[in-house]
């Protein structure tokens, strides 16, 4: 494992997000377009949650969401951003990261 120093860190840009729209993104397996509001914004993230969520528990729903990540085109579509999730490896659960209690959209993690 690579350690990173506290500059580095220092560069990533954390908030809680919420996602407003959600749709299933033809020709592809596993993939959905999220339009989420980080409070100052609204960006679109591409990610493969169909495995695990369906439409409506995704909807409306309290993310935690890397904001300055470089965008990247996947399934055709742009994304702006990445949702966080803990994931196991052989891929057979993986689970949204979230506030436990409730707090504004775009606060930042720290």
């Amino acid at each position: 494992m690579e350690l990173i120093s506290f500059d580095d860190w220092k560069k990533l840009k954390m908030k809680v997000g919420q996602i407003i729209d959600v749709k299933r993104m033809p020709k592809t397996e596993k993939l959905y377009k999220l339009q989420v509001d980080t409070g100052d914004k609204k960006i679109q993230i591409v990610s493969s949650l169909v495995p695990y969520y369906n439409e409506d528990e995704l909807k409306d729903k309290k993310i935690i969401v890397l904001t300055n990540l470089k965008p990247a085109k996947f399934g055709g579509e742009m994304s702006e951003g990445m949702l966080l999730c803990a994931e196991k490896e052989d891929e057979s659960e993986c689970v949204l990261l979230t506030t436990e209690k409730g707090i504004e959209v775009g606060t930042q993690i720290t």
